[in-house]
């Protein structure tokens, strides 16, 4: 029944991936005047996908969780119009660190989020602390220009908690913080554990995977001039070295 719902919200919301659970309030608060729309990374994902899922099953099920928990984390202002979580008890925890509250990710967004480092600010190439939610949207935007899509490789357990393997990937189009781009595709995979309630509302959200998977990628690109000029003798950029692969 459930998974019905979840079928004839999709249907409703016009949007194949992405489950809006319910019908969208007059009064949502939207951070780009409106609703997204998923065109071209839904392009990208029926392109480039290693698993099609048979129509309403868990598997399916759980990608679509996670593709409208991200949606609405990337795309609302306010964290009452979340229709995917349990905004009292969420936290989104990554790699093991203390886990940041629903308010909290919301105010750093998804990039930051996922992508806080404990190493020295010397080492960091990324610095999460330095980048505002926008600001960490327009790199990864820039970079990726056809989109960033994610898929759900396997799933491990059922509700309610929810053990799943998945793989993100884009095609490096664009330039990353003075690194030109290289045309390839970029890909990284990890583990990830969802706790939801009994209206399937997400409680906890837990990522593992490995930042250096997605960063060494894209300092692959040559840097440009004016990064070239700037950039000091002993930064990541000019060594060439990752400092994410130096992380445990």
């Amino acid at each position: 029944m459930e998974n019905l719902k979840i079928d004839e919200a999709i249907q409703k919301a016009g949007e194949k991936y992405r489950s809006f659970l319910h019908e969208e309030a007059d009064n949502t608060h939207w951070r780009h005047g409106g609703p997204p729309i998923y065109d071209a990374v839904n392009k990208l994902f029926e392109e480039g996908r290693t698993k099609v899922w048979e129509k309403g099953s868990l598997e399916e099920t759980v990608q679509n969780a996670i593709k409208s928990w991200e949606m609405e984390l990337s795309h609302k202002t306010r964290i009452q119009d979340f229709k995917t979580i349990n905004p009292d008890k969420f936290k989104l925890i990554v790699n093991g660190k203390e886990g940041l509250s629903g308010e909290e990710t919301l105010k750093v967004g998804s990039y930051n989020a996922l992508l806080k480092s404990t190493l020295p600010a010397e080492l960091q190439y990324y610095k999460a602390e330095e980048e505002t939610f926008e600001s960490s949207h327009d790199v990864f935007r820039s970079a990726f220009p056809r989109g960033f899509a994610w898929e759900v490789i396997s799933v491990h357990s059922g509700p309610p908690v929810i053990s799943y393997k998945f793989r993100h990937w884009g095609y490096f189009e664009g330039p990353f913080k003075g690194h030109a781009p290289t045309g390839e595709m970029v890909d990284f995979y990890g583990m990830g554990i969802l706790k939801v309630d009994e209206s399937l509302k997400a409680e906890d959200v837990e990522v593992y995977y490995d930042p250096a998977d997605l960063i060494s990628k894209l300092l692959k690109g040559p840097l440009t001039s004016e990064q070239q000029s700037t950039a000091g003798d002993d930064s990541p950029a000019i060594t060439g070295s990752c400092p994410y692969q130096k992380q445990a």
